[in-house]
């Protein structure tokens, strides 16, 4: 696996504003029931669309689920003039980008970095996500730290602010080959790009520092979604401990160890098929409610426009921005009780039902975009 294209593979970017006005970048591609990203320091919507290390994941998350995912605020295409990465406000833009999309019951994967935001966002939302994976990732990185822990922190940063913006990469070598040690020359290449492209230095030092503070290891035992954890025993970048903590401290959570040294899988290691392979499995179980994680359509995959009217295209297009049925009726001038009998026949077509039913379509109509 790791070749080919995703279903729905021409990915659409799009722009939101967080609750302070900062403007995040996120993108939508795949087909299926939608799977939102909540992923790590070092993301480029664009750059990572075409990577030798990222591109698998894409490929693959995206053949069973509308994949969303975004840059972090300072990160990649999103604004990158921005000093505070506190937790809250992390989580406010998770938040405004599934609310954006206008999604009602989602799957979350927290990646890396990104999980203190995902922990907190289904502790406080449990009625909108419906599954939660961990992947590499941790709780809070400043329990038990030690003075050999500090030192090593301190160098970290030291190469940060020294060799983060220098043409030469020697001093984000360091960064990528304990992130991927198996890769090869390229794929090493890749990254040592991806960092300086994705964010500044200024940047990568202060997001750093805020991230160190994010904690989410007292609301572990509040979370109510079905969740599977994933973690590289021999790893550097987030240690091992990480996932026996969560495991431990989330009710019912399963552990999946995966034999690699890579923080970041490759497409032709064995733990890579272990990965996949048990993420697509968790994902299709049904969820705390006994809801089916994937809401089958009956509109064999085609295009909207093959499976609408015109006037159940306009009213979904309307939804899709965000309009109340009492707005979307004032719009097309049609009463209130028509638009709910369009919006029916939509729900018809796609062949879904209940509370997200209008967040399903709706992911439908922006990918369809």
């Amino acid at each position: 696996m790791g070749g080919g294209s995703p279903r729905g593979s021409q990915q659409r970017v799009r722009f939101c504003r967080s609750i302070d006005g900062t403007t995040i970048a996120y993108a939508v591609h795949g087909a299926g029931p939608p799977l939102v990203l909540d992923s790590c320091w070092l993301s480029h919507l664009e750059f990572d669309w075409q990577s030798p290390v990222w591109r698998h994941y894409l490929v693959e998350l995206g053949r069973d689920h509308t994949v969303v995912r975004f840059d972090e605020r300072g990160h990649g295409l999103s604004q990158r003039d921005v000093t505070d990465f506190s937790l809250e406000r992390r989580i406010d833009d998770l938040t405004q980008v599934v609310d954006d999309l206008g999604l009602g019951r989602f799957a979350l994967m927290a990646m890396a970095q990104g999980g203190p935001v995902a922990l907190h966002y289904t502790v406080r939302h449990p009625e909108r996500v419906s599954h939660l994976v961990c992947a590499s990732t941790y709780a809070g990185v400043g329990n038990h730290v030690t003075d050999d822990d500090r030192e090593l922190e301190a160098a970290f940063e030291a190469m940060i602010r020294a060799g983060w913006d220098r043409k030469d990469p020697l001093f984000r070598r360091v960064f990528t080959t304990m992130m991927i040690p198996g890769a090869t020359e390229q794929q090493m290449r890749w990254v040592d790009d991806l960092q300086q492209r994705a964010v500044s230095a200024r940047t990568a030092y202060a997001a750093r520092r805020q991230r160190g503070e994010a904690d989410a290891l007292d609301v572990l035992a509040q979370v109510t979604a079905p969740t599977l954890i994933l973690h590289s025993r021999h790893e550097r970048m987030n240690a091992f401990e990480h996932s026996l903590l969560l495991a431990h401290g989330i009710p019912g959570a399963r552990l999946v160890v995966l034999d690699s040294a890579n923080h970041i899988l490759l497409a032709d290691e064995p733990a890579w098929q272990v990965f996949i392979t048990e993420v697509r499995a968790f994902l299709a179980t049904p969820d705390v409610d006994g809801r089916p994680a994937t809401e089958g359509g009956q509109d064999g995959g085609r295009p909207l426009d093959e499976v609408l009217s015109r006037r159940e295209a306009e009213v979904l297009g309307l939804a899709a921005q965000g309009l109340t049925n009492g707005a979307i009726a004032t719009a097309l001038t049609l009463s209130v009780r028509t638009v709910e009998r369009h919006l029916q026949n939509v729900y018809t077509k796609l062949g879904v039902g209940g509370p997200t039913a209008r967040a399903v379509a709706v992911v439908r109509w922006v990918r369809d975009r």
